[in-house]
């Protein structure tokens, strides 16, 4: 696939992207979720070798590469390695997944009831490896957790600061706002987070386009006016924490928005399963989150 057909993919393809972006901080997590007992693994470099077999497994599995999943989301060092006996992006392209990376470095402290991303001085050189390997767009998270107008604004300006320089490498960034699905204001704040998309998208150049990633709205198609806007790509719903049956729920009461779960996809994968129980569980969570995808 080219540029202009990862774009279409992207923009009318009906399914979902999957997130296998789980960085040093999650991993172990990921890994517990996954079936490895803590202290199963010696230094950094086993932990991040047992989560990349756990990811070329999904990517292998026959259910991944059957076109309803659209896009995935990669680590840095999933994007650096192979799957296949080939490089990761290289492989999911040729599955028929748009490969994209996490660029963000992780967060901030809590301030203004937001949390920022911490600073990306080497973002450019990162980029541009990703854009060498193929890849063709990018993912970076902030988490609101207070409606605070100062904070959520400081969250989307920082959001579309970076997205310039990722659209200038010629990448598509996905904007990731994440508003906490236990805050208990957020369906107020969830408004005023859609008025500052909303200013952002409006002063963007023409021509530009942006994705967006955000927690399921509590009113259902709150963000219609930004799945419609014309400087949006495509609109995708992270998980938040539900389990799969509660996302996929929520997610299929809001029009034209598609999935991008990480723990909705992944919940009941294990490393003990055998290959056939491995790729009939990965199947049945593909088929439900699809299905929600593109009710």
């Amino acid at each position: 696939m080219n540029t202009e057909d990862m774009t279409r993919r992207i923009a009318t393809g009906e399914g979902f992207i999957a997130a296998l972006d789980q960085s040093g901080g999650s991993t172990p997590k990921a890994l517990t979720g996954y079936g490895v007992a803590d202290g199963s693994w010696s230094g950094e470099d086993e932990m991040f070798a047992l989560i990349h077999a756990m990811r070329e497994r999904i990517i292998e599995s026959p259910c991944f590469g059957n076109g309803k999943v659209v896009g995935a989301i990669l680590f840095e060092k999933t994007m650096d390695g192979t799957a296949g006996g080939k490089p990761v992006p290289e492989r999911l392209k040729e599955r028929g997944i748009v490969p994209f990376l996490k660029v963000d470095k992780g967060l901030e402290d809590e301030a203004n009831g937001v949390q920022l991303m911490k600073p990306m001085p080497d973002l450019e050189n990162l980029l541009a490896r990703a854009r060498a390997k193929g890849v063709f767009g990018t993912k970076m998270r902030s988490v609101i957790k207070a409606n605070d107008p100062v904070g959520i604004t400081q969250v989307v300006r920082q959001q579309f600061a970076e997205g310039a320089r990722i659209l200038a490498a010629g990448l598509v960034p996905i904007l990731e706002p994440e508003y906490d699905i236990k805050a208990a204001d957020r369906a107020e704040g969830e408004k005023v987070l859609l008025n500052a998309i909303l200013e952002g998208l409006d002063a963007l150049p023409e021509g530009q386009q942006v994705m967006l990633k955000l927690s399921i709205p509590v009113e259902a198609n709150l963000y219609k006016p930004l799945i419609e806007h014309p400087a949006v790509l495509r609109v995708v719903a992270l998980s938040g924490g539900y389990s799969t049956d509660e996302a996929c729920e929520k997610l299929g009461q809001n029009q034209g928005m598609i999935a991008s779960f990480s723990r909705g996809l992944l919940q009941d994968l294990r490393h003990y399963q055998s290959d056939e129980e491995f790729d009939s569980t990965l199947g049945k969570a593909i088929d439900q989150i699809h299905l929600a995808s593109v009710r």
